[in-house]
């Protein structure tokens, strides 16, 4: 499933041709029957087609209806033919709460938005975190303050590493740089989620989100699902003292105690840090950055190798927990450092605490509302090894 913004919906179907396709087009428009927007994510090819009723149906030639994979509206047929449930939430609001709802009956569960959207859900997302609450938030993030625009922008770090909400608490943050670490990384969110009992923060951006490039799908060997132990399921008749699942604890240090867990469990998610390192031995200049933005660099980085400078790639995967040690031990080794982000520079300062005292690092805004190529990297890059 692509990315739900602007209008469209884009889902797998198997490959069809364009002819067909466009001759139905001004049927569709003039019927005004609405369509939905699919995407062939093979080839990239993007097809109008009828929602799934069989009268819409009959305005397809057979040639192209026996083509397709019909999904519908997308994410909702897919998920229930998955075995899953798709609820329309009512606004951004609801379906966070949506979501605490669910993950508290110990149901796999996720929610989605982008940027201003997710900003409306961080009050549940701060109750499942204070109420050690498993679950999944996807934020392909765009443009920013206010509504900004639908373009790239990595202006969400701040909000998904310190919480986003109120109080002192964490989410387990990954970001992805494809659409193959899109797909994986949902998949390991969920496992991190339910290990932790905590939110799990899937960090993207609209490159990401829209991307068109083949993903190799597979399927878990096992997935834990047993919530039995914590889960709100009504104890009936079962041998077992009631639950209680809450974030607000009002006796003298309870809060405390509570904070005082929380931390120790942030502590421990650092045991599943994932970093890229491309090139690091030798270099002379890392470049650290993240999600997309590192993919690109990545590009660069290999046109600049070829020239014989010895640049080098640190992309962080988990946002948080941060890889500061990997930072820390590059820093000992005397390497210098550039971190290019497409905002106006936040995770530069979780680099330079973790090399404080040892470097410094150098930094290059992409500016959000600009899409960036590995050219736009190449002058900032040898700007920081000339210094």
């Amino acid at each position: 499933v692509g990315l739900a913004c602007g209008g469209e919906i884009e889902i797998f179907v198997e490959k069809v041709t364009w002819e067909p396709i466009l001759k139905q087009l001004f049927n569709l428009i003039t019927a005004k029957v609405p369509a939905c927007l699919i995407t062939d994510l093979t080839s990239g090819e993007k097809i109008l087609i009828a929602p799934d009723d069989a009268d819409a149906l009959k305005i397809w030639p057979e040639e192209v209806a026996q083509h397709v994979t019909f999904l519908g509206y997308g994410e909702r047929n897919a998920i229930v033919e998955a075995g899953g449930e798709f609820v329309q939430a009512e606004s951004e609001i609801a379906a966070a709460n949506m979501l605490l709802g669910a993950t508290a009956a110990g149901i796999r569960a996720m929610t989605s938005s982008s940027s201003p959207g997710v900003s409306l859900k961080q009050e549940a997302i701060s109750y499942m975190a204070g109420s050690d609450l498993p679950g999944v938030i996807v934020n392909i993030s765009r443009g920013g303050p206010g509504l900004g625009d639908i373009g790239p922008s990595q202006g969400d770090y701040y909000q998904s590493t310190r919480g986003g909400g109120h109080g002192d608490y964490r989410l387990l943050v990954l970001a992805p740089a494809s659409g193959q670490e899109a797909y994986d990384l949902t998949i390991k969110g969920f496992d991190l989620a339910f290990k932790y009992r905590n939110p799990v923060m899937i960090l993207g951006d609209a490159i990401v989100g829209q991307m068109k490039e083949p993903v190799t799908p597979w399927v878990p060997e096992s997935i834990d699902t047993d919530a039995s132990s914590w889960c709100l399921e009504g104890a009936g008749d079962k041998k077992r003292d009631p639950r209680i699942i809450k974030s607000l604890f009002l006796e003298d240090g309870a809060l405390a105690d509570q904070n005082l867990r929380l931390q120790a469990k942030y502590e421990a998610m650092k045991d599943e840090i994932m970093v890229e390192q491309f090139l690091v031995e030798d270099a002379e200049l890392v470049v650290v950055a993240f999600g997309s933005i590192g993919r690109i660099a990545k590009s660069t980085i290999r046109k600049m190798r070829a020239e014989g400078l010895k640049v080098g790639l640190v992309r962080p995967i988990t946002l948080y927990p941060f890889p500061e040690q990997v930072l820390r031990d590059l820093a000992t080794q005397g390497k210098r450092f550039l971190t290019i982000e497409h905002n106006l520079g936040q995770m530069v300062d979780d680099v330079r605490l973790a090399i404080r005292g040892v470097a410094d690092s150098a930094f290059h805004s992409q500016l959000p509302g600009n899409l960036p190529t590995p050219d736009d990297f190449e002058e900032p890059i040898r700007k920081a090894l000339e210094d």
